[in-house]
């Protein structure tokens, strides 16, 4: 697949404080990619980087080959959806879910329909007429997508939009939000800090700690063998073995450690300190 989204050499300082170090990160068209980590690790910062809510300190943004680095989020093929959702009280659902395609001058028979062509996506056909105190939060949840992807983006960020939710709703619209990215073929990028919501829904988690990237890989992959110490304790409970290579050969090093020595799959250099992790 083709590069959608590119970070290149990015950081973020915020009055002399670091909260993302330099960086590099692609993600893939059509894909859906989860930033995880702890609250104050950066990842809403990568998020905000990658829509315009935030300038980097150095490096470049670029969208499909294109750098954006300096377009504000009007300006980029970004939409966002927040955990608040940021609906208007005094619109109609199907006026809320073409307020983007308004402010772009599209005549109203066109944005109406793609309005009710948006709402039918995420189930709530026929709502249109509706107001939004008439609805409980996993609607509201569904009309905030279906306005996000009314304008058509080629990337969709999702700044934490289940967090608000209860536990059997969220992981309704965790199977929802899936299903609607495989259906539109968009590029996802999702921020949250709940590991069982980013194995659920994620094609590659991005493991953020410290504004450092930490880890990255499929679900599996980085739940069975986390790269980094910070990983391996962050996406579960882990057993976490210390101790020394004493051997490297073939792909292969020999670690001594307090209950003897094991042999395992590995390049590091004898007199290395190393982790062994075992979910």
């Amino acid at each position: 697949m083709p590069d959608r989204v590119e970070l290149r050499g990015v950081s973020k300082v915020y009055e002399g404080v670091t909260v993302v170090e330099t960086l590099d990160l692609t993600i893939a068209a059509g894909e859906f990619v989860v930033l995880l980590g702890p609250s104050g690790s950066g990842k809403t910062t990568l998020l905000n980087m990658i829509g315009g809510f935030a300038s980097p300190s150095a490096g470049q943004v670029l969208i499909d080959g294109e750098d954006v680095t300096d377009l504000p989020p009007a300006k980029r093929p970004t939409a966002t959806v927040f955990q608040d959702y940021a609906l208007f009280p005094h619109m109609s659902l199907a006026a809320n879910v073409a307020f983007g395609l308004r402010m772009r001058k599209v005549p109203k028979a066109e944005r109406l329909a793609n309005a009710a062509e948006m709402l039918r996506l995420v189930g709530l056909e026929g709502f249109g007429n509706r107001g939004i105190h008439q609805l409980s939060g996993g609607q509201r949840q569904r009309v905030a997508l279906a306005r996000a992807m009314a304008v058509e983006p080629k990337v969709l960020l999702l700044d934490e939009p289940l967090g608000a939710l209860d536990l059997a709703l969220r992981r309704q619209m965790q199977e929802e939000l899936v299903r609607l990215q495989r259906r539109l073929g968009a590029t996802f990028v999702h921020v949250t800090h709940d590991q069982e919501e980013a194995m659920s829904i994620a094609d590659r988690i991005v493991v953020v700690n410290k504004g450092r990237i930490e880890d990255m890989g499929p679900p599996d992959r980085v739940y069975l063998k986390p790269a980094s110490l910070f990983a391996a304790k962050f996406m579960g409970e882990s057993n976490v073995l210390g101790g020394r290579v004493v051997e490297s050969q073939g792909g292969e090093v020999k670690v001594e450690t307090a209950l003897g020595a094991i042999t395992v799959p590995g390049d590091n250099a004898a007199g290395s300190a190393v982790h062994r992790f075992a979910a």
